[in-house]
């Protein structure tokens, strides 16, 4: 029996005479925005995105944590509603989901208790086709996507590439115009993500696909350049479109050419700069959002950057192949590098300032007072802490203090997450102690 993560079978749903070529328009964004009203205004999520997609391409999306690419993904799909602009499916104003447009998830969003034939069918069984018809579809599909003899496995008795493969036999199956795609090969390792990749363009470059658009959001810039005909970089809190890049490549791509890598690089200098942008613009603030990076991957980095072969000075694609590191892994511990005032990132590189070569240099306790002083300097949240609890005669105070004043600011979330990464390196840096049973700050057991 054939490997199901290996290869694709030749069992079309439909086929077409050539693979896909540029053609009329299926999806236009218009000045699309999405908010929720906070006590200090609206927080937006999105902000005048505009995009459009035409039948034979494939486009990505890329942006880091914050940029709202799944969002506006759930947008499109007709999932949720804009709070600002317009989309229009082939020629018509989007109002709910949309006829033709389907969407595979990260998570495989499976039904445990179904088998795969099940599972493919069950779109279709919504949609009120036949037992018959709805029967045949699937197996094609099932066939297409290379799990024949797979059709009455549970969930369970599958590999994570196999369950992704029913995901997208049950988008297929409907011959969708339009696939959406949700970081689909995040969840995978990155062997069979590869191979599901490959597979998956051979289809498309084949012809042997009913889909004549695709939309994929993913954070992983080799991903995109790899798949995509024109990449969309989004910019983040809140999300817009910062720059439109076209693939000029034909398939099938070679990661190691050159003008590839050279692409990778520029992409990353893209994401890089208006990173660096809006730190220098805007600074941190008591309602900045921060991303959730432990003390250890911020340590980590200095430590790798400081040393051979490095010397203090990364380009940001080479460091990232070599830790195995994505966009949304590798972008938030720069990010807070730069923040504390240990890195600065400018044109896709990353430079180690004096105060950060000197903490690799660092013992413990060392480091613990360095940081405690950059994060007392650099970051409003962890000083404005510190000073409640000198100023309470018991220097105590509670969570829900600190967590109300950021949701004035941030979503509920976001508030969550900021005051999460704050409290992990307030610890590290013995600037306070909390307590996570009675969710209190206090100044024991920290010199005051």
């Amino acid at each position: 029996m054939q490997n199901p993560d290996a290869a694709l079978t030749a069992v079309p749903i439909q086929t077409l005479s050539m693979p896909p070529r540029p053609g009329d328009e299926i999806l236009h964004v218009e000045d699309v925005s999405r908010g929720f009203s906070k006590t200090q205004g609206e927080l937006l999520v999105l902000d005048d995105v505009n995009l459009t997609l035409c039948e034979g391409e494939i486009v990505g999306m890329l942006g880091r944590s914050g940029s709202g690419k799944s969002t506006l993904l759930r947008i499109i799909a007709g999932l949720i509603e804009p709070t600002g602009g317009e989309v229009t499916y082939m020629g018509k104003p989007l109002n709910g989901p949309a006829e033709g447009v389907a969407m595979v998830f990260q998570t495989f969003a499976l039904f445990p208790w179904l088998t795969v034939l099940q599972n493919v069918e069950a779109g279709l069984e919504a949609l009120g086709v036949g037992a018959s018809e709805r029967r045949k579809r699937a197996l094609a599909a099932i066939d297409l996507i290379g799990l024949d003899g797979f059709e009455n496995a549970y969930p369970r008795e599958l590999s994570g590439g196999m369950r992704q493969r029913v995901g997208f036999a049950r988008a297929l199956v409907v011959d969708p115009t339009l696939l959406l795609m949700d970081e689909p090969f995040s969840a995978l390792d990155v062997l069979t993500a590869e191979n599901l990749r490959t597979d998956l363009l051979d289809l498309w470059t084949q012809g042997r696909m009913p889909i004549k658009s695709v939309l994929i959001v993913t954070h992983n810039i080799e991903e995109a350049v790899f798949m995509c005909d024109r990449i969309l970089v989004l910019s983040s809190n809140p999300g817009r479109v910062i720059a439109e890049i076209k693939v000029p490549f034909k398939h099938p791509r070679n990661r190691l050419d050159p003008a590839f890598r050279a692409l990778v690089d520029d992409i990353y200098a893209k994401m890089t700069a208006r990173q660096t942008d809006e730190a220098t613009r805007l600074g941190l603030e008591l309602g900045s959002r921060l991303p959730p990076v432990s003390t250890n991957l911020l340590a980590g980095l200095i430590e790798t950057l400081a040393a051979a072969p490095y010397h203090g000075r990364a380009d940001m694609p080479e460091i990232a192949r070599s830790l195995q590191l994505e966009v949304d892994d590798l972008f938030p511990i720069a990010e807070v590098l730069q923040y504390l005032g240990f890195a600065d990132v400018r044109e896709g590189d990353i430079f180690l300032t004096l105060q950060a070569r000197t903490f690799a240099e660092f013992d413990t306790q060392e480091r613990k007072m360095m940081f405690a002083e950059h994060l007392l300097r650099h970051v409003p949240l962890a000083a404005r802490i510190r000073k409640v609890l000198n100023e309470r005669p018991g220097h105590r105070a509670p969570r829900v203090r600190f967590e109300q004043e950021l949701e004035d600011f941030l979503s509920d979330n976001a508030a969550q997450q900021t005051l999460d990464a704050v409290i992990n390196w307030g610890r590290y840096g013995e600037i306070f102690s909390y307590n996570d049973k009675t969710e209190i700050f206090s100044l024991e057991d920290v010199e005051s």
